[in-house]
């Protein structure tokens, strides 16, 4: 039977009516009422974005966050989503001016990881060398804050799945460089569970939970961005998932959950936390599946 984990609800499982790429990303909800909420439904941790964050600087100050997240017993933070990180030019300068936010406020704040993902909207083929190279030293950069860092892998995105993120965390070989293993993106990428169980323990720098639909909705990167179901409600095996991270020696203190449906978003902030942790919490308590 598998153990319960701790919970962080990453950003978007209670932002509210805000989505990925959305014109405005912050969250209607203030800081402190997320993170209240999310202390009476039972998580341990938040992840926020770094508009999110910025804005919430402004409207508390830094040491005023810094006290929310203590208040509230939110003993697990993150920050996402860094994009860009292995271009040149124009959009490496503003990811860089992204990722020195990220490093200085995540410092501040006691981050425990960093996800970063590859742009969807890059149709260049990979060069998996090159992110290699500069995934090493986003790592090193990161690791001057004791914060790990996670590739994202996604299945519309240049780094598409678990093998194509372990090119980039393999070549780069820093101890704190590896995956953000997140089962919508598993399951959409056809990735079988058998493969997640055979993940290097070392590599697994962050987990998120969520479930998929029987059927893609729209593109894909839609399907993920409005269609995402709560744990063991949609057509995935979160059971099975759980057990093939526990096959691979995944010791991670906590697993994030990542909800991000245009159905969830719109329940008032209490019933999203409680929905989306007491669905996450029960699938550690099943009966683990065989693994797929």
């Amino acid at each position: 039977m598998n153990a319960k984990k701790e919970l962080l609800a990453a950003y978007w499982t209670l932002a509210g009516d805000v989505y990925p790429c959305a014109a405005n990303e912050i969250s209607p909800f203030p800081l402190r009422d997320r993170c209240e909420a999310a202390m009476r439904a039972g998580w341990s941790g938040v992840g926020l974005i770094l508009d999110d964050l910025e804005y919430s600087i402004e409207k508390y100050g830094l040491s005023g966050v810094k006290n929310i997240l203590e208040d509230t017993g939110m003993k697990y933070f993150e920050l996402e989503i860094l994009m860009d990180w292995y271009f040149d030019g124009e959009a490496r300068a503003k990811s860089d001016h992204s990722r020195r936010r990220f490093i200085e406020l995540g410092g501040e704040l006691g981050m425990r990881n960093l996800k970063i993902g590859a742009s969807p909207f890059d149709k260049n083929p990979p060069d998996f060398p090159r992110m290699a190279d500069e995934f090493a030293k986003l790592c090193q950069d990161v690791a001057t804050v004791g914060a790990t860092v996670a590739i994202e892998f996604m299945p519309f995105s240049p780094i598409r799945n678990v093998a194509e993120a372990l090119k980039v965390a393999e070549g780069a070989a820093q101890p704190n460089g590896g995956l953000m293993v997140d089962h919508w993106h598993v399951a959409r990428a056809n990735t079988p569970y058998s493969e997640v169980a055979q993940i290097p323990a070392r590599f697994i720098k962050g987990v998120e939970m969520d479930d998929v639909a029987a059927h893609v909705k729209g593109t894909l990167f839609d399907d993920s961005t409005f269609n995402r179901q709560l744990c063991g409600e949609g057509a995935g095996d979160c059971v099975a998932f759980v057990d093939a991270l526990e096959q691979a020696g995944c010791t991670l203190p906590y697993y994030g959950v990542e909800l991000i449906s245009e159905v969830h978003r719109k329940f008032p902030l209490d019933e999203m936390a409680k929905r989306a942790y007491d669905t996450t919490v029960a699938q550690f308590s099943a009966k683990p599946a065989t693994t797929a």
